[in-house]
């Protein structure tokens, strides 16, 4: 019989954390523009505002075709679309809350509720711009192919899920160092404009040069899934499973931080802020 009762409990408190998280990341694509559609059509014009800038300069460069052998537009949209969803949840998670918010002083909520429903509005606003803008490649230009489709969204994934978990470590910086934090998240998004191998592919990396990008999970993502995209290519010097694990391993790391912070944050912290 009590058995019954904790078992229920344990579904209620469940379904309320869920409840709380949906409402939460509602209430995050709001925030973010009072227009629900309008906000996603900005998603949707900053996605596409990065592949003119791409594209130009590899018109300037001289670079008109891919350097793997296929659609050309594609082998950009596969690097913008990974870069894209890991550099926002990354930002966003690390701006998830903080301890002067005033979200965080109801009771029914808490740090793990926000964090949460800050990547899952990243991710739904960039799986639907993403969707998008596929679609409208597919029907006005051409008809798109991928390879192995199930590959493709699982590195969508990961690149989603390894910027929520480095985004976690900034976050636990950010009470004991805001102007820190906030700098440390924008020059991450900076380095991996090129550090994450966008622009070109692994494979035909020198390996005097390997060193400077074979560190970033984002660059092990996008070349895999390159790898799952094109029929004609095989990622050699990159591993889904390094991306995994260093996600794994900064999310550790991250929740460490903020468990640890949270015994001696106090809203003293952020009163010069």
């Amino acid at each position: 019989m009590f058995n019954g009762r904790k078992n229920d409990t344990i579904i209620q408190a469940a379904g309320t954390t869920l409840a709380l998280i949906y409402h939460q990341t509602v209430y995050n694509l709001r925030n973010d523009h009072r227009n629900a559609i309008l906000g996603l059509l900005l998603t949707i014009l900053q996605s596409g505002v990065f592949l003119m800038a791409f594209l130009l300069i590899y018109l300037v460069m001289g670079v008109r075709n891919s350097p793997i052998r296929g659609d050309f537009m594609m082998y950009l949209l596969s690097g913008i679309f990974m870069f894209m969803v890991h550099v926002q949840a990354s930002g966003a998670v690390a701006g998830s809350h903080s301890v002067s918010g005033g979200l965080i002083k109801h009771e029914p909520l808490n740090p793990a509720i926000l964090i949460a429903s800050a990547a899952l509005a990243v991710l739904y606003r960039q799986t639907i711009s993403t969707i998008a803008i596929l679609w409208l490649y597919h029907v006005v230009i051409a008809p798109i192919h991928f390879d192995y489709w199930p590959g493709c969204l699982a590195m969508y994934l990961l690149s989603w899920f390894s910027g929520a978990c480095i985004g976690l470590v900034f976050l636990g910086i950010r009470p004991w160092s805001p102007r820190a934090s906030k700098l440390m998240t924008t020059v991450f998004q900076r380095i991996n404009m090129f550090g994450s191998g966008k622009m070109f592919v692994a494979n035909v990396l020198p390996n005097m040069l390997l060193p400077w990008f074979i560190w970033n999970p984002l660059f092990h993502i996008i070349d895999q899934q390159r790898g799952f995209l094109f029929i004609n290519y095989t990622p050699l010097k990159t591993d889904p499973l390094y991306a995994l694990w260093f996600s794994l391993a900064a999310m550790m790391l991250g929740l460490l931080i903020n468990f640890t912070t949270r015994k001696y944050e106090s809203l003293s912290w952020s009163a010069a802020d």
